[in-house]
């Protein structure tokens, strides 16, 4: 009988954004996730901050530890040479093995779409230089925003530190099937964001109504797609909005009831 790959659960840090790292280790743990994609979005919520990653690296990775959970990944977001570089060092010290970005540039721009992807090639094999992998995510409003431009990302970019980062609010908010979309690019995802969306609108709407099984995104059948095609890293929780709250609990609330509808399509897909 073949062994179906066993797919691991994190969240975006994000989504404790007003809180200390440690409580948002110690919420996700008892939620039941694996891991913790650390955020070290600049102006949104850096629970790593790049230009002193050097002086926190142990104490992150004490947190982790304190709570059973693995550095699964690292948002870093904006298309910045000098942070993306420190991303790497900090990766490769700290044990993460993805970082994530977006593309920046403009839709529907094809000089935009040229530019930015030959920066994320270069910045792509800088990323394998330190063992890590440096993922795209297709974003709304960017250079990079379907499952189009995603396929051209694809062909132009053939370094070994690049992959691609699936997120289906994106797609299901650029008007498109997202289990087809995850369908056509699965062979280069290294990682998966994921979150439910309301409607097609280009907000994601309020953090609750991001919460997984809450909206109109087909994650059951998303969760079949990666289980099928052997799909063996992460599935991390990505909700925003919430880093504006003072009370993590009401953070914890969403990251445990996505994590349990999470879970339950993984297990019924012999995946968990």
């Amino acid at each position: 009988m073949m062994r179906l790959p066993m797919i691991k659960l994190a969240a975006n840090s994000v989504l404790f954004g007003r809180s200390g790292f440690a409580t948002a280790a110690r919420l996700l743990s008892a939620s039941g996730y694996d891991g913790v994609e650390v955020a070290a979005l600049a102006g949104m919520c850096e629970h790593l901050e790049l230009s002193s990653w050097r002086r926190q690296a142990a104490e992150l990775r004490a947190i982790l530890d304190d709570h059973g959970l693995q550095a699964l990944a690292m948002e870093e977001s904006a298309l910045n040479e000098e942070r993306l570089r420190l991303a790497f060092e900090a990766a490769a010290e700290i044990g993460i093995p993805v970082v994530c970005i977006g593309s920046g540039g403009t839709s529907g721009d094809a000089d935009s779409l040229k530019a930015a992807l030959e920066r994320i090639a270069a910045l792509a094999d800088q990323a394998h230089a330190h063992g890590v992998t440096l993922c795209l995510k297709a974003h709304v409003g960017s250079a990079v925003h379907d499952t189009p431009t995603t396929l051209a990302a694809m062909q132009a970019i053939d370094s070994p530190g690049f992959g691609v980062n699936m997120d289906p609010s994106h797609i299901h908010r650029a008007g498109e099937d997202v289990v087809e979309a995850l369908r056509a690019v699965i062979d280069r995802v290294r990682h998966v964001h994921v979150r439910d969306c309301p409607s097609r609108d280009p907000s994601p709407g309020l953090p609750a109504q991001q919460a997984c099984g809450r909206g109109q995104i087909d994650l059951a059948g998303y969760c079949r797609v990666l289980v099928e095609a052997g799909y063996d890293g992460a599935l991390s929780l990505e909700v925003i909005g919430a880093q504006t709250w003072d009370d993590p609990a009401l953070s914890a609330a969403i990251a445990a009831e996505s994590a349990g509808y999470l879970n339950a399509c993984l297990k019924a897909l012999g995946a968990r």
